[in-house]
């Protein structure tokens, strides 16, 4: 069954640490991007999700924003995904992203999504 309670570790050296789930799905808990990601100025972040019900489907997808904690640029990342659970139990999540950085003004908005 694919809880995301615990913690999950990228092929980057990210990790996300889910310290709350509650029955309705939702869960909360912190974000450290890896060394891929760069610098130092970048601080354990927040992140706030969602979860389909895993006794519902064996597979679920989940959804959760980073609101990043930088000294200088506002920043937001969603990430949207599913956990799978492979033939020997293991629980692995595939994930797509979007980075959003705040623009200066609407001319530069092009830009701000990644």
């Amino acid at each position: 069954q694919c809880l995301l309670s615990g913690s999950w570790r990228s092929d980057t050296g990210c990790r996300m640490v889910v310290s709350f789930l509650s029955k309705d799905g939702s869960f909360s808990g912190s974000y450290l991007p890896g060394p891929a990601a760069g610098g130092s100025e970048i601080l354990t972040s927040p992140l706030e999700g969602t979860q389909q019900d895993a006794g519902l489907v064996p597979q679920p997808t989940f959804s959760f924003t980073v609101r990043w904690q930088l000294r200088e640029t506002a920043r937001t990342t969603a990430f949207l995904g599913q956990c799978y659970v492979g033939t020997n139990g293991e629980e692995t999540l595939h994930a797509l992203w979007l980075l959003r950085e705040a623009a200066n003004s609407p001319d530069e908005d092009w830009k701000a999504t990644r």
